[in-house]
C-alpha cells in the first residue's frame, strides 16, 4: 500500500467531524463558525484579505492541545472497535 493512502478514503469526513466534536468538548476555539467570524473581523480591519484564511485553520492551537485531540480520536476509535469485536 502506498504511504499516506487511506484504507477507506470515505472516512475523511467522519474523522473531520470527530476531530471538531472532540475539540469542542475540550473547549478549543476551532471550527468553521469561529474561523468565519475571525476572517470577517480581520477583513474589516483591513489587515487581511478574506481569501487568505482557510476555514479549518488550527495554527493558533498549541501542539499539546492538537496532540490531545489526536489522542482522544485514537482512544475513541479503539474503544469503538473493541465494542464491535465484543458484540460479534
Amino acid at each position: 500500500m502506498a504511504k499516506g493512502k487511506k484504507v477507506v478514503p470515505e472516512s475523511h469526513q467522519a474523522l473531520d467531524a470527530l476531530k471538531y466534536e472532540i475539540a469542542a468538548e475540550m473547549g478549543l476555539p476551532v471550527g468553521k463558525s469561529l474561523a468565519h467570524s475571525n476572517v470577517e473581523f480581520a477583513t474589516e480591519l483591513g489587515s487581511l484579505p478574506a481569501q487568505s484564511i482557510k476555514e479549518d485553520y488550527w495554527g493558533h492551537i498549541t501542539s499539546r492541545d492538537a496532540g490531545a485531540v489526536g489522542g482522544a480520536i485514537s482512544s475513541r476509535l479503539i474503544r469503538k472497535a473493541e465494542e464491535i469485536l465484543l458484540n460479534l
